[in-house]
């Protein structure tokens, strides 16, 4: 007889406990937030207000607009704007990040005021930066953040409804890239199917996530990818992104977030750099493998982080000469692999 999967619960009864035990809660994710830990906050939050908690929640910087269908506005206080100061409270909660830096200059103040900051994550603890706090609940065989937050909203026995299975399926279904990256594991799935009892409308949220393309990104595209620059036998791709022609075709800064992706659908390739100009000499890189070599190394060599196969720093400097070292890096793990 054929036995039906069942989703693996994670142990999140510590971080759970901790919860019940504060009544003012603060709820972050990192700068530059995306789906994944833009929906798991805001699930936590439609959760924990159910619970009679008081709780807030503070993006570091604007929220990207294609997020606009979770009215983030709503809810969400910007801290770079001009906010009501953070007073004490008992915990706060930071998503989809284990490295404070990603959350300055937040996180200074959550450490003067917040009794106790815990990391709620799935992207593995690097070996070259800073530490997580003590006891926050890092598990890297979770897709994504939001199957973290599904199994702690289990934990507190809340009652499910269609805010917060909204936000969780947002969050899983941005992270895995419309299931594609599951951690071969069946939870993605199996979560999803639950959450979707409670959305009225679930592809809407696909459209929104996945095909908000305007025209102007098109053309921008088509400007990006003539411009891809080719090594090892086509096993390796870079991009510039240029500021000005993000810029000229009325794109925000988060519209290129997804432009690495495509380019991995080359079939060639084994992994890609992508840098976005963000200013003079600095630039947000993206960097993504198949598989066949790890690229979280590479990052945290520019301070950045992120996952073995998909990561990114945020690099200061001459472009050619950080593109240079990139590509060795690259090509060294390429000849290198088994």
């Amino acid at each position: 007889m054929r036995t039906h999967a069942k989703i693996q619960s994670l142990n999140v009864s510590e971080l759970v406990k901790k919860i019940n035990q504060a009544q003012t809660i603060i709820l972050t994710t990192h700068k530059q937030c995306d789906g994944d830990g833009l929906g798991a906050m805001m699930a936590l939050y439609y959760g924990l207000k159910k619970v009679g908690k008081k709780v807030r929640v503070i993006a570091v910087d604007e929220v990207p607009k294609k997020y606009h269908f979770l009215n983030p506005e709503l809810h969400i206080e910007v801290f770079e704007k001009n906010i009501p100061p953070i007073q004490k409270s008992d915990l706060a909660l930071i998503f989809d990040t284990n490295d404070k830096r990603l959350v300055a200059p937040l996180f200074e103040k959550l450490e003067e005021n917040c009794g106790v900051i815990l990391f709620v994550d799935h992207h593995p603890i690097l070996n070259e930066g800073p530490e997580p706090t003590e006891n926050s609940y890092i598990e890297t065989q979770a897709a994504s953040t939001g199957e973290i937050a599904f199994f702690i909203l289990k934990g507190l026995n809340l009652h499910f409804d269609e805010s917060i299975a909204r936000a969780l399926y947002t969050s899983i279904t941005f992270d895995t890239q419309l299931y594609r990256f599951v951690r071969n594991s069946p939870n993605s799935h199996l979560i999803a199917a639950e959450l979707l009892t409670y959305i009225h409308n679930a592809e809407e949220i696909h459209r929104y996530l996945f095909a908000t393309h305007t025209k102007e990104k098109i053309s921008f595209l088509a400007l990006a990818f003539s411009q891809i620059e080719y090594f090892a036998h086509n096993q390796i791709a870079v991009l510039k992104l240029r500021r000005d022609d993000i810029l000229k075709h009325n794109l925000d800064m988060d519209d290129s977030r997804d432009v690495i992706d495509m380019i991995m659908n080359i079939n060639s390739l084994q992994a890609a750099a992508l840098f976005r100009e963000d200013a003079t000499q600095e630039y947000k890189m993206s960097l993504r493998s198949k598989g066949q070599i790890e690229v979280l190394g590479i990052a945290e060599e520019f301070q950045g982080g992120g996952h073995m196969f998909a990561s990114g720093a945020t690099i200061k400097g001459n472009y050619d000469q950080v593109k240079n070292r990139v590509v060795e890096l690259l090509h060294n793990r390429l000849k290198n692999r088994r």
